[in-house]
């Protein structure tokens, strides 16, 4: 199930025969869970809740609380860090998101800093105790917060991640004084060097802790008097799956937990359809997100700024809190259907990055909402079904559309048609920008590439943004719409640990690295114990982080699980090449220098088996209707089809529709499915 900003999605697999159920129903922004429920009492109006053995959860409500939406107050939380650096989270690096503005404000503080305390202890970067914990101020600073009635309290001390008694030990106290009911340590929450990095993770930790735990005992207890008793997992951004009360303790992990489930699917659906180069492209109701998937494998980055603000697909550096956990590299855009569109003060038509969500929702839906989105122009076009969505069910109102269209087009001065056209062009540039971030500023050619497209817009926007970036194939799964959710029961569990190790390669202790990937393996069996997983189907892999000496940021190299002196000889060649092929050079003659041992604990789950279709005679034509097309055709008569799956073509121009979403087969571009259900098209030579 994943909870989008407009829609709630649940997808079930039968394991016995490989058929899919898939039910979308309205999200309730205010009490998210409750369109999970919607979504869940549907479903089991014909099934029976003892048959579910397992439920994947995505959910953006971890992001929501810290972009400020209401009904997610964040709760007081306290913080202690060594004496002298109650600060770090303010002055961070010095960065401004916004160079020239006179006026620029900082993101709000998420601790105040009269909940910042200082205690005198200090640990050097070698991992020595140079300054004794002093328990007595201490108890003193934990007795304060107390009193404050913070929900959860970080501690944050310098070069934890050397030498983490002190933390372990002031978490200790405050458990004994009860001093908040939720304790996080930074070196618990994010292991590694870099002080500021590592208490803003350990803090956006703490403050997301209590809503949470809160939400996902809700949605459990909520589960169980549906009579479903199965576990509840949650995707992680980082592509896994892991077990609820394991996010409950670790929040930070899930900031990105939807997009994440997108690309998972993504890179299932490629190797399905015998492509292992894929860039996924998700077009939703709120925004648009596109990543890459290369040889199977998702691209990823190991720290992100949650909550930030997104310029032209690129997320603003300085404009939200950074965590550092590995997230599925994703570049997004303030382009889904329901974004609204709208006139500067010079009269200039804009998109986004307002979206009218699931209440108002889009003119067309008739609830109210008054100004024009992209779906309103989709609708105009002739490409969604004037009778309804999801199978009837949404009903829409063109001559809303229209109107909206024409008093957007009254401040322009522009007709409505030219209005409509105005909103796809511009919400496609920024959509192929996008694609763009992920392949060609990534080092990537996107010619070499398919695009799976996605979400309940996407399949209707692919040709055009295919055609633009060059891309001459895309995959329309067989449930688009609701691909995102069919993501959780494609993945497996993740937990990536980190152990630091600042040490020139050449000088390495082969024995020091195999030791600490020896506890990071314990730890992750443990915890894939706890998850139920045997230990035939858990996966470690391991890897090195490394840079040149005098690099801020590193590149990480697989290793195998015997370490010795030619592997790790291997290693730095391995990160020269790596480095050559990020950045286009590498300098062998430069040292080169170990930060992280990283490994990530896998465990295996069983892949859902997409049922294969027996392919059918073409079908007929549902109908006809008129529809334009901004890449010069204009207003052509367009055969409508049903999707199921058919042997032979269908040439462009074409629609194809369905429940959860419309395909739109541009002009120049052909048609057809294979045996699992997969819409293949491809561009005429």
């Amino acid at each position: 199930m994943d909870v989008g900003g407009t829609f709630t999605d649940l997808v079930a697999l039968d394991a016995r025969t490989g058929s899919l159920t898939s039910i979308k129903v309205p999200s309730i922004p205010a009490c998210p869970e409750g369109g999970v429920f919607d979504a869940l009492r549907r479903y089991l109006e014909n099934q029976e809740a003892k048959e579910v053995r397992m439920v994947g959860h995505a959910t953006t409500i971890a992001t929501n609380a810290l972009l400020g939406q209401l009904s997610l107050d964040l709760p007081p939380t306290g913080l202690v860090t060594t004496k002298g650096f109650r600060d770090v989270l303010e002055i961070g690096r010095q960065r401004r998101s916004e160079v020239y503005n006179l006026f620029f404000e900082r993101p709000r503080m998420l601790v105040p800093r009269r909940l910042r305390l200082e205690v005198l202890e200090r640990i050097e970067a070698n991992g020595a105790v140079s300054t004794p914990l002093d328990e007595t101020e201490l108890r003193e600073l934990l007795s304060r917060l107390k009193h404050e009635g913070v929900a959860s309290i970080a501690f944050g001390f310098l070069n934890s991640y050397a030498n983490s008694t002190h933390e372990e030990r002031a978490k200790e106290v405050a458990r004994e004084m009860r001093a908040a009911p939720y304790l996080i340590t930074s070196s618990g929450v994010s292991n590694g060097y870099r002080e500021y990095e590592r208490l803003s993770t350990a803090v956006v930790n703490a403050v997301l802790m209590p809503i949470m735990h809160r939400y996902l005992t809700e949605l459990a207890t909520g589960l169980k008097g549906l009579g479903v008793s199965a576990p509840l997992y949650v995707m992680q951004s980082n592509g896994g799956l892991s077990a609820a009360k394991i996010s409950a303790e670790y929040p930070a992990t899930v900031v990105e937990s939807g997009p994440a489930a997108g690309v998972m699917a993504a890179a299932w659906i490629g190797k399905i359809a015998g492509e292992e180069n894929v860039i996924s492209f998700d077009m939703g109701g709120t925004t648009a997100k596109a990543g890459a998937v290369r040889g199977g494998t998702p691209e990823a980055v190991s720290e992100y700024e949650v909550a930030g603000r997104v310029h032209m697909g690129r997320l603003i550096k300085g404009s939200g809190y950074p965590i550092r956990f590995p997230l599925i590299d994703l570049a997004e855009c303030s382009s889904g259907g329901g974004t609204i569109a709208w006139a500067d003060e010079g009269r200039a038509l804009r998109v986004g990055p307002t979206s009218a969500g699931a209440d108002p929702g889009p003119a067309c839906y008739g609830k109210g909402g008054t100004k024009p989105t992209v779906t309103d122009a989709n609708l105009t076009f002739g490409r969604l079904n004037p009778d309804g969505l999801l199978g009837g069910e949404l009903k829409l109102r063109p001559e809303l559309a229209s109107k909206a269209l024409t008093e957007l087009g009254a401040t322009t001065g522009m007709s409505a048609e030219e209005t409509a056209v105005g909103i796809v062009r511009i919400a496609n540039s920024m959509m192929g920008k996008i694609l763009r971030i992920v392949s060609v500023e990534r080092g990537v050619d996107p010619r070499d590439y398919v695009l799976v497209a996605f979400g309940g817009a996407g399949p209707m926007h692919a040709c055009a943004l295919a055609g633009e970036v060059g891309i001459g194939r895309i995959v329309v799964p067989p449930s688009p719409g609701m691909f995102s959710a069919l993501g959780l029961l494609t993945a497996d569990f993740f937990h990536d640990y980190s152990h630091p190790y600042l040490r020139a390669a050449q000088e390495a202790d082969p024995s020091e690295i195999s030791e600490s990937l020896r506890e990071m393996e314990a730890t992750g069996t443990a915890t894939l114990n706890t998850e139920g997983i045997k230990r035939e189907d858990m996966v470690f892999e391991r890897q090195l982080e490394m840079r040149y000496v005098g690099q801020s940021y590193e590149l990480a190299v697989s290793i195998p699980k015997e370490i010795t002196s030619q592997v790790i000889n291997s290693a730095i060649l391995g990160f020269h090449a790596r480095h050559r092929e990020a950045y286009g050079f590498s300098a062998e003659s430069e040292s080169v220098e170990v930060v992280n041992i990283r490994m990530r604990a896998i465990g295996k789950l069983p892949k859902p088996e997409l049922k294969t279709n027996q392919l059918k005679e073409l079908p007929r034509e549902t109908g006809s209707r008129r529809v334009f097309f901004e890449t010069g055709e204009g207003w052509v008569g367009t055969p409508v089809y049903p999707r199921v799956s058919w042997s032979g073509t269908i040439d462009g121009p074409a629609i194809v529709e369905q429940y959860d979403a419309t395909t739109v087969i541009y002009p120049g571009w052909v048609a057809e499915t294979d045996g699992f259900g997969n819409l293949r098209i491809r561009k005429e030579k």
